[in-house]
């Protein structure tokens, strides 16, 4: 993830600590996913194999979009902790966000240049009522 992608998720994530759309935390992001409200994963790239081992297996299964964010420190300064390891969205309007943010990220720079003046329709899916 470059430095700019990364900033706008923190910033994504900023959001929703403030809006208390997101959980924090290994056990909370597992407790989200099995009451099926967790709409988005953010995993830190150097979180511990342990922890990986406990939340991983349970998102695939679910089918919960598991993003790869920032490193544990930065994730954490954003949820007021030394550091953490998985932070879960809630929201699904702020995760469709932090997909749209990482997925230009990992695109190529041209790829958002051919669209039209208004923007690319919504995929199927990404609309949700309520």
């Amino acid at each position: 993830m470059d430095a700019m992608t990364e900033r706008r998720v923190l910033g994504l994530v900023g959001l929703g600590v403030r809006g208390r759309n997101v959980v924090v935390g290994v056990e909370q992001v597992r407790m989200a996913a099995r009451k099926g409200r967790l709409a988005l994963a953010i995993v830190a790239p150097d979180a511990s194999p342990h922890s990986l081992k406990k939340v991983l297996p349970l998102l695939g299964a679910l089918g919960v979009r598991v993003v790869q964010g920032p490193g544990a420190e930065a994730l954490g300064s954003m949820v007021g902790r030394e550091s953490t390891a998985a932070i879960g969205i809630v929201d699904h309007a702020l995760a469709r966000g932090v997909r749209n943010v990482v997925d230009e990220g990992a695109s190529p720079k041209g790829a958002a240049a051919g669209r039209g003046a208004k923007g690319a329709s919504p995929r199927k899916g990404d609309r949700r009522n309520g």
